[in-house]
């Protein structure tokens, strides 16, 4: 995914020249050295799940919370709250270790990108501009962002009870990943992929994943109530822990 020895020089010279992180992303993908591939959540996607009652309420509520605390969110849409909310199991997988990497900063705001409705490369997009305030005030968010992500979860996969009855089946798997994933909810896919992952194909293959992070995926999926699917336990099982020093999530 990365072309590294032109991404390790153009870092030395971002580092060496002192240049902000928020340019380093801009640089990175406007000349396309990480490639950007098909969403995992996209924007329409975002505005079709606020249609949903609950969704709605809960989100203004959750963000009257918020602006309350930070009123230089006064301008962040709807939808676009409920965007930077879907990140937090991200933020929070990312934070395991106790601070984020330049590539795990990286991923996290191509994420916030792909939900940005064309403004990414404004001076304060409204989701990065948001994020980054997420990111230094996590412990004061995060359960807050679980149980709303829960809650948004809950609401769209309950629509129908059969459904959701199938997915909390022990019985409901094969036991096969692969096969399990074609078989599931398109929503469901596309939650566990846009929180637990950095690209949804990734979902067909063993992600390597560090022993704090993998705990940590753990406890956010018990927190979103994803642990008591069967498909998130085999989901978590197809991690592959790093060695020591091979880096951390996302990266």
């Amino acid at each position: 995914m990365l072309c590294i020895s032109k991404m390790e020089s153009t870092l030395f010279y971002f580092h060496r020249n002192n240049i902000s992180s928020f340019a380093i992303i801009n640089y990175i993908y406007r000349t396309n050295i990480i490639k950007t591939r098909k969403p995992m959540l996209t924007d329409s996607e975002i505005v079709t799940l606020m249609q949903d009652n609950e969704v709605l309420n809960a989100s203004l509520e959750l963000k009257k919370e918020f602006l309350r605390a930070e009123a230089q969110f006064l301008d962040i849409g709807d939808d676009d709250f409920v965007s930077l909310m879907l990140l937090a199991p991200s933020v929070g997988i990312a934070l395991a270790n106790g601070s984020i990497s330049l590539f795990e900063e990286l991923s996290l705001n191509k994420k916030a990108r792909f939900l940005s409705r064309g403004s990414y490369f404004l001076k304060k997009d409204p989701i990065v501009h948001g994020l980054k305030y997420l990111v230094k005030h996590f412990d004061q968010w995060e359960e807050r962002c679980y149980a709303f992500v829960k809650a948004v979860m809950l609401s769209t996969l309950n629509k129908n009870k059969f459904v959701y009855a199938a997915l909390t089946n022990p019985e409901s798997t094969t036991g096969d990943l692969s096969q399990d994933i074609l078989n599931a909810p398109y929503i469901l896919v596309k939650f566990i992929s846009f929180m637990f992952l950095e690209e949804e194909d990734d979902l067909l293959n063993a992600s390597m994943i560090s022993e704090v992070e993998l705990k940590k995926v753990q406890e956010i999926g018990e927190k979103l109530g994803l642990g008591e699917m069967p498909l998130f336990k085999l989901f978590y099982d197809s991690f592959e822990l790093k060695k020591e020093g091979e880096g951390g999530f996302l990266s």
